[in-house]
């Protein structure tokens, strides 16, 4: 059985991996990928590290100024996520799209887990079952890439998918901390 100071050093650089090989991610569609999947990589990588900060060193980030830094930087890439969303739309890009607005559903549910967790424990199974038909339509999608042959965007959506299982366990972490 792995000591929790080895699990928690083991846990650490496993999302240091993730966020690395998604940060490679993001510069292949800046350098090669279409202006929507340019805006989409580097505005989920930008949440998915502000998810991180506040799910995991959230007490530093209590401070007014660094909150407000961090709300505005969340509103500029949650803004260009859904200009990437819909840029998929406009370029018929179906997958990309769905894709793009299951992951919206996914980080709306976050963000009521992270500012509303009492509410989110009372509701506890609807919020379950919204969860895992959006995650199960997300391993829909990974696959559906995979059979056509597109390699990349199904390794791509796949990382995402264990990037998500990162930020709930913090979550899921945070909550239990402050709500037992």
């Amino acid at each position: 059985m792995l000591s929790a100071t080895v699990a928690l050093r083991w846990y650490f650089w496993f999302k240091v991996a993730v966020f690395a090989l998604l940060a490679c991610n993001a510069v292949l569609f800046l350098l090669t990928g279409t202006s929507s999947e340019a805006l989409d990589a580097t505005s989920w990588l930008t949440l998915l590290a502000l998810f991180e900060l506040e799910t995991g060193y959230g007490d530093r980030l209590r401070r007014p100024r660094a909150a407000a830094l961090v709300h505005g930087i969340r509103l500029v890439a949650a803004a260009a996520v859904g200009a990437a969303a819909l840029g998929y739309v406009y370029e018929g890009e179906w997958l990309d799209a769905v894709n793009s607005w299951l992951w919206i559903g996914v980080v709306v549910l976050l963000e009521l887990e992270v500012r509303y967790p009492r509410a989110v424990d009372r509701q506890r199974a609807w919020f379950a079952g919204v969860a895992t038909t959006l995650y199960a339509g997300l391993g829909a999608l990974v696959l559906v890439w995979a059979w056509r042959g597109e390699w990349f965007d199904a390794y791509d959506a796949l990382l995402w998918l264990v990037a998500f299982v990162t930020i709930e366990i913090n979550v899921l972490q945070v909550s239990h901390a402050e709500y037992p």
